[in-house]
């Protein structure tokens, strides 16, 4: 009340109410007092009555006026407040809802965190249990493979072994069989000549089935360091030519495992001849990392 007081919109202007107060007195008092004649009619009583009412009633309207904008103004103002009050209650109360939303999505997400923690976890130890049994198999496979190579290094071993105990004795047959074609070659007899020759001939196309080919050499041919050796004592001179094949030299796969002994013309020495063994095959294993 005391701000619409001081509202200069809710205040009435006086002084129209006062000049008209002041007029209607003055019309009293110039009917009482200069055109009245003692005594006084009765019209000119009421007339001075009613000016003198009519002057109250004005002096008083103004402020009457202005108490009822105020109340008006105040009734206006508590309206507005109620209004708001209950606007700012309806906001409340959604507040409250929507507090009351947060604390049950809050609430969710507590929930959700100690799932996803829970699932974290669980896929960690997981992780932990995959890793160890890759470890594990890991090297359960390195000892699985050494095992297996060592196993193949045996086995290669043995191979090797096997066939170089093979090869000894093929070779070690064809020479004899070498050695039997030239006996009955000095022999003189045509028809033993003729079957040890094919015989030869079979046996060493069988060795030659596996691999293992005779390395010939022919009566005249040049000297080559390669392919052929000299019985022990003797040396080869430039332009040195073959004379006799005293051992068939080998190959084994395509690689050389013995030169052929031969004996050159202008060394040719009968008793050295026929004295003169093969050398022994010496094949050495391969170290074959698996």
């Amino acid at each position: 009340m005391k701000d619409a007081l001081d509202l200069p919109e809710l205040k009435v202007p006086k002084w129209p109410f006062f000049v008209a107060t002041g007029f209607m007195l003055g019309l009293s008092y110039f009917l009482f007092y200069y055109q009245a004649k003692w005594p006084l009619t009765g019209w000119e009583m009421i007339a001075c009555m009613v000016c003198v009412t009519l002057g109250e009633v004005l002096w008083i309207l103004p402020y009457l006026l202005e108490y009822r904008a105020i109340i008006k103004y105040g009734a206006l103002v508590k309206l507005i407040e109620t209004s708001s009050l209950r606007e700012a209650t309806d906001k409340i109360q959604n507040l409250e809802h929507c507090v009351a939303k947060i604390s049950s999505a809050s609430d969710q997400l507590s929930s959700v965190q100690e799932q996803a923690d829970k699932t974290t976890n669980l896929a960690h130890d997981i992780t932990e249990r995959m890793a160890k049994e890759v470890r594990e198999f890991t090297a359960f496979m390195h000892k699985a493979n050494d095992g297996e190579k060592s196993t193949l290094r045996l086995e290669l071993e043995k191979f090797r072994r096997a066939e170089n105990e093979w090869l000894n004795t093929s070779v070690f047959t064809l020479d004899h069989i070498f050695a039997l074609n030239r006996a009955a070659s000095r022999s003189g007899q045509p028809n033993l000549v003729t079957q040890l020759t094919h015989f030869q001939d079979a046996c060493r196309d069988a060795a030659r089935r596996v691999g293992l080919v005779p390395v010939l050499a022919a009566t005249g041919e040049a000297f080559d360091e390669k392919r052929h050796q000299l019985p022990e004592g003797q040396m080869a001179t430039a332009g040195s030519t073959v004379l006799e094949m005293i051992a068939t030299g080998y190959t084994f796969q395509g690689k050389l495992i013995r030169p052929t002994l031969v004996q050159l013309e202008e060394e040719a020495k009968p008793a050295a001849i026929t004295d003169q063994k093969p050398s022994q095959l010496n094949f050495e294993t391969k170290d074959t990392s698996i």
